[in-house]
């Protein structure tokens, strides 16, 4: 047993993609290389209303009452500081765009592994592609049962060139997204007494770093001794995430991992490190990751948004004055901040750690 467990181990490291290793007609276990175990315990249910998902419906933030609008910002407050993650219904992008940027995704990573692998770079996460598998193989501790790319849409949009509908859909997708995110940093400035513009202007986010990345994560034998990404935060200032059909996206609330069940037609919202040092850690990013399912394969898609990549953060002088608090966070340069976090040294850690005061 243990023969067969170092063989599947060393071929998981020969493997280019997940993909073609859960393709594999021999597979009925977890390659030792991808151990990682799971605790049921931790698990939420998701029928306690403690852990009812908040949910925003974007169209009473764009074209509701007053009245109405200035609710949702209230509420925004809570949601912020308890959660850091909603769900966005109502928002605007049509289904059927969400569908076939989904569908594009898939089409890419059904090529053959020796196309993927045109878009094969280096670790700059600000790189205008990235094809890979797991997370930095050269830094993993343990594999992930994923396959990704990432792509470059803002400042500059930058596509992949296959499959042939990419281009186009992923331009008129993450156009549409970058609207959702910049009406949900309006929200939520004003929710914390702040000008409208206050969060786009102050983060640059006219020359802000959006990104589009997809992740595949095919079925696995043994769901619970795997998994698809480890718990973390993302680094910019707001994420929104598609998905199909399959769930696995998770979030920590009060101690517990709750896995996210919404609408197909919905936006998946989570603060991330930047708005959590921008608002003194009045509001949070959250801590999240993907889990597997042996039945089907999931598709997710993170629309990242951040600062420029030159924009220095720290918490906002005019939070600070009005709260009457001293900074809890450094300052520090938004690209340091990235780098900082892909270095390794905080893998399954919160690099917030390093610039408290």
């Amino acid at each position: 047993m243990a023969e067969v467990a170092a063989a599947q181990s060393t071929e998981a490291l020969k493997v280019t993609s997940i993909k073609s290793l859960a393709e594999s007609p021999a597979l009925n276990s977890v390659p030792s290389a991808y151990g990682f175990t799971i605790n049921p315990n931790d698990e939420a249910d998701p029928n306690d209303p403690e852990f009812a998902i908040p949910i925003v419906d974007m169209s009473l933030l764009t074209s509701g009452s007053p009245e109405q609008r200035s609710k949702i910002i209230h509420d925004l407050v809570k949601i912020c500081q308890e959660w850091g993650f909603f769900i966005a219904i109502n928002h605007g992008v049509p289904e059927s765009l969400m569908k076939a940027m989904i569908e594009a995704c898939h089409g890419f990573f059904s090529l053959p592994d020796e196309e993927k692998n045109e878009f094969k770079s280096g670790n700059d996460v600000l790189e205008m592609f990235k094809y890979g598998t797991s997370y930095n193989l050269a830094l993993d501790k343990f594999l992930l049962w994923r396959d990704f790319f990432k792509v470059r849409v803002h400042p500059e949009f930058y596509s992949l060139y296959k499959p042939a509908c990419f281009s186009e859909v992923s331009m008129e997708f993450s156009k549409r997204a970058r609207e959702v995110a910049l009406e949900i940093t309006r929200a939520i400035s004003e929710s914390l007494g702040l000008e409208p513009n206050y969060i786009h202007n102050a983060m640059n986010m006219d020359r802000g770093i959006q990104m589009l990345a997809a992740n595949y994560y095919p079925p696995c034998p043994q769901p619970e001794h795997a998994i698809g990404i480890p718990h973390h935060t993302d680094h910019g200032l707001v994420t929104l995430l598609i998905q199909n059909e399959m769930n696995g996206l998770q979030v920590e609330h009060n101690g517990k991992w709750l896995t996210v069940d919404g609408p197909p037609d919905g936006f998946f919202v989570n603060l991330a490190d930047q708005m959590q040092i921008l608002t003194n850690g009045k509001y949070k990013s959250v801590m999240h990751r993907a889990t597997l399912n042996n039945k089907a394969t999931r598709i997710s898609i993170a629309i990242p948004h951040g600062p420029s990549v030159d924009t220095i953060v720290a918490p906002a002088p005019e939070l600070l004055e009005k709260e009457g608090q001293a900074p809890k966070y450094l300052a520090m340069n938004y690209k340091e901040y990235i780098q900082l976090q892909q270095s390794g040294k905080f893998y399954m850690k919160s690099s917030l750690d390093h610039i408290r005061v």
